[in-house]
């Protein structure tokens, strides 16, 4: 029986270990999609700008319509 348990804890040791590698690997991911997505925007940004200029100012107009 003290086998069993120690064989229990060491594998909820491990799978605890395995849990906060697999944390880490979560967030170093998140950062590489966010400055992935910062270039995306440093790169288009003239584009991106022109595109949101365009839909607010036809937002304002049909505002104005209704």
């Amino acid at each position: 029986m003290g086998q069993l348990m120690q064989s229990v804890k060491r594998q909820n040791g491990l799978l605890r270990r395995f849990a906060e590698e697999e944390d880490a690997v979560g967030v170093v991911e998140i950062i590489l999609i966010l400055v992935v997505l910062i270039g995306l925007v440093i790169i288009f940004k003239e584009q991106l700008t022109n595109l949101v200029q365009s839909i607010l100012s036809k937002i304002a107009k049909q505002s104005n319509s209704i």
